[in-house]
């Protein structure tokens, strides 16, 4: 990369993958074998998960053909909750973890998006899947008109991760217009205060899909934010974004000297060639 070769001063640190923080979690809503594999080409350094969305595992063409393709590259990947949550309304959880087993799935997600589960109900999940998967659970409704005050949102992710899951999803559907967010994309700031001031942020992954979500979770919890529901094309971008490659966090991470630096050094440049 051309960053290795010529240093850009004052850009963000960003952990060696495998890493725990600044995790970038890729949306694949049906992306062909060979789509995942361009997709990887050019971004897998920056991917650190990839959950294939909802329930368009079961239904897409060569499934297994993708996973190779993700599991060679050793990319973890999972299927959507919402799989998960058509085996529970089934009461099929046991046939969902042989599909697992059968197509060597490491990772879980357990959430409660759509359906009613109760919460301890849910926690033995966790427990149970944990002993044999890395389980990401996920808090937050799908629905919009479901607002869930800040505390039980505290409490619901502190009980998952007590329970046993590795990651706590903070639900924005895909859209970025439930949970977190308000319907028309604004940011519920108090709510996100709120879960950062009592768990810790490496545990938590913050569903964010549109550029103006990941630019104000990058402003306001640094470049090592761990932001999900990234599309696949968005991948360079949100890492151009959490490194201030991009305008909207040009400024974000500069520091004093630098920006001193920089400014007398273009200010001695044009002396020189005047």
């Amino acid at each position: 990369m051309i960053l290795d070769e010529y240093n850009i001063p004052d850009l963000p640190a960003r952990p060696e993958k495998p890493r725990e923080r600044g995790l970038t979690h890729m949306l694949d809503k049906g992306l062909s074998a060979r789509q995942a594999e361009d997709v990887l080409a050019v971004g897998a350094a920056y991917i650190d998960l990839v959950k294939l969305g909802w329930g368009t595992a079961v239904i897409t063409p060569n499934l297994r053909r993708k996973l190779e393709v993700y599991q060679s590259a050793d990319m973890p990947v999972y299927f959507g909750g919402t799989l998960f949550e058509a085996f529970f309304l089934r009461n099929q959880l046991d046939t969902y973890r042989r599909l697992l087993d059968d197509l060597s799935v490491e990772y879980l997600e357990i959430s409660d998006g759509s359906v009613s589960m109760a919460q301890e109900e849910k926690l033995d999940a966790i427990r149970t899947f944990a002993q044999d998967f890395r389980v990401l659970s996920e808090v937050g409704s799908k629905d919009a008109n479901n607002i869930m005050p800040p505390y039980k949102w505290v409490e619901f992710i502190q009980a998952e991760l007590e329970a046993g899951s590795w990651k706590v999803i903070c639900e924005s559907r895909e859209s970025g217009t439930a949970g977190l967010f308000r319907p028309n994309g604004e940011i519920r700031s108090g709510l996100v205060d709120e879960i950062v001031a009592r768990v810790n942020p490496k545990d938590i992954i913050f569903e964010a899909p549109n550029k103006m979500q990941q630019v104000w979770f990058i402003k306001h919890q640094g470049a090592n934010v761990n932001l999900g529901n990234v599309a696949p094309e968005e991948v360079i971008p949100v890492e151009t974004l959490r490194l201030g490659l991009r305008g909207d966090t040009l400024f974000t991470f500069r520091t004093p000297d630098v920006s001193a630096s920089l400014s007398n050094g273009a200010h001695g440049d044009g002396a020189e060639r005047s």
